[in-house]
């Protein structure tokens, strides 16, 4: 199994000299606290937050996967120069149907630093 990078895995004194590194290849879970069972419901992604990053031959986001605890929901790819070969903020907005509380997690695969996944957002679905 490849390692697995988290936001929180580096120090708070490395945190700062390497947050741009970090920053941008963080996966973010951004979506509502709470869902309705059964209906739709949209679950942002995005890669990085405050910095971008890079859109190159050998070095760009290659995946983006949505998961809720070990089961595996949604997964988009790309392909280098998606973005124009410029720096960019990957952001993906994925629509699932829930019919129990969610744990979602997501995970961003990048061709030069490996695969990196976000904290852990819950949300109750009613």
């Amino acid at each position: 199994m490849p390692k697995i990078n988290k936001y929180e895995d580096i120090s708070q004194i490395d945190r700062e000299a390497k947050k741009d590194y970090i920053d941008r290849h963080s996966a973010f879970v951004h979506c509502e606290d709470s869902a309705v069972k059964g209906e739709k419901f949209k679950v942002k992604v995005k890669v990085g937050d405050q910095y971008k990053h890079p859109d190159d031959f050998d070095h760009f986001i290659k995946y983006v996967q949505l998961w809720n605890g070990e089961t595996f929901l949604a997964e988009t790819h790309f392909t280098p120069g998606t973005f124009g070969n410029a720096p960019a903020n990957v952001e993906v907005d994925f629509y699932i149907v829930p019919q129990k509380n969610l744990k979602l997690t997501a995970m961003a695969y990048c061709t030069k630093h490996g695969l990196w996944q976000s904290d852990e957002k819950t949300v109750t679905v009613e």
